[in-house]
């Protein structure tokens, strides 16, 4: 009886390219499909495909809401990579999420100088007002609430952020004010100054395409008071601005 050589392994056939299965072509993204004229604008910014990986699976959250199964293949296809080197980047950053965002994603900042200054106490409050955990969605789908690392905004802390725009100088009366505000549907303003934008439409800005907020680029505007007081400081000025109390604080 003949049989295979001891010690070879058995060799199947090679795989025609990425996304392609044993039993022929993956077509689970056909609803992705929609993205393929943007999806061509983003990689042919850059002379190597794959290195439009992050603003594709930006791309792919501002139509699902997140980075699915079907997201991932789309961009392995569309790269020439495969499901596994678009998935290990996908579940590296924090940005890119497994599961469904709400229309605002709310991160409250828990890191060392946040969490001393409030930070702490804003996360627990807006969990029990919202009756939601850590990286959970209210039962009306407008929030996902989760605590996040330094966001580099140390000098307005406690900090948070909606859809990635600043809300500086917190504590959690302002927090939950702005938690009713969102869900009640208002517009509302960054502190910083652009109106917030929702979680898919900040993903196609996050995308690399033009951000259609009236005024919303010239609204960040400059540096301000506390990222400036150190500096005024080092130049023998005295610092000026508005004075901030926080709960922590009082």
């Amino acid at each position: 009886m003949r049989g295979r050589p001891v010690g070879r392994r058995h060799r199947r056939r090679r795989l025609p390219g990425p996304g392609y299965g044993w039993c022929g072509p993956l077509s689970n993204y056909e609803h992705l499909t929609k993205l393929d004229e943007d999806a061509a604008a983003v990689i042919a910014r850059y002379p190597q495909s794959g290195s439009a990986l992050l603003p594709l699976l930006h791309l792919v959250q501002s139509e699902e809401g997140f980075v699915s199964p079907a997201g991932i293949e789309y961009c392995a296809d569309k790269l020439g990579l495969s499901t596994a080197e678009v998935s290990a980047v996908s579940t590296f950053y924090t940005m890119y999420k497994r599961r469904p965002v709400g229309d605002y994603h709310v991160g409250v900042c828990t890191n060392t100088l946040c969490a001393v200054m409030g930070g702490d106490a804003i996360f627990a409050t807006l969990k029990d007002h919202l009756s939601v955990g850590n990286d959970e969605t209210t039962e009306d789908g407008k929030l996902t609430l989760e605590h996040i690392e330094c966001n580099a905004a140390c000098d307005y802390a406690p900090v948070m952020m909606v859809n990635w725009e600043f809300m500086d100088d917190m504590n959690p009366d302002k927090a939950v004010g702005l938690v009713d505000e969102l869900r009640a549907g208002k517009v509302v303003h960054s502190t910083r100054g652009p109106a917030l934008c929702t979680f898919k439409q900040a993903e196609r800005i996050l995308a690399g395409f033009e951000d259609p907020r009236e005024g919303a680029v010239a609204g960040g505007g400059a540096a301000g008071h506390a990222t400036l007081a150190g500096l005024l400081v080092s130049q023998g000025r005295t610092p000026t601005g508005p004075a901030v109390t926080t709960e922590a604080s009082e």
